[in-house]
């Protein structure tokens, strides 16, 4: 089950709330506590088959709201997006240094620097 522990916690980042209290419970202790299935049974009182069964369908949970609305796709295309932007201004800004010297584009690039600090 923990194949993909990095997607699996930006999955419950972005639609945790949508689950059980008790799945998301378990979901937590099982990704982000690093718990074994015999631990967090212990813990809840219940089976490592009911946790492992719980997990799973969290899981799926999740993973059909990202087919729904894609927001981790879409968030890593932005971080991706903002990236490349950053290496851009930064051409800018060596290009007007070198060749340019223009106060205006020195502005611009300054402006987008600071849109891309908002970003996150």
């Amino acid at each position: 089950m923990k194949g993909k522990p990095l997607e699996m916690s930006l999955l419950f980042d972005f639609y945790g709330e949508t689950l059980t209290d008790k799945q998301r419970e378990l979901f937590d202790l099982y990704y982000n506590e690093d718990l074994s299935l015999a631990e967090i049974a212990e813990h809840a009182g219940i089976t490592r088959q009911g946790v492992r069964d719980s997990v799973k369908r969290a899981e799926h949970a999740l993973g059909e709201m990202e087919a729904k609305l894609g927001l981790v796709a879409r968030f890593g295309a932005a971080g991706k997006c903002a990236e490349a932007l950053a290496l851009e201004v930064e051409r800018l800004r060596i290009l007007n240094a070198d060749k340019l010297h223009s106060s205006e584009a020195d502005e611009i690039a300054s402006r987008m620097a600071l849109l891309l600090t908002q970003l996150g």
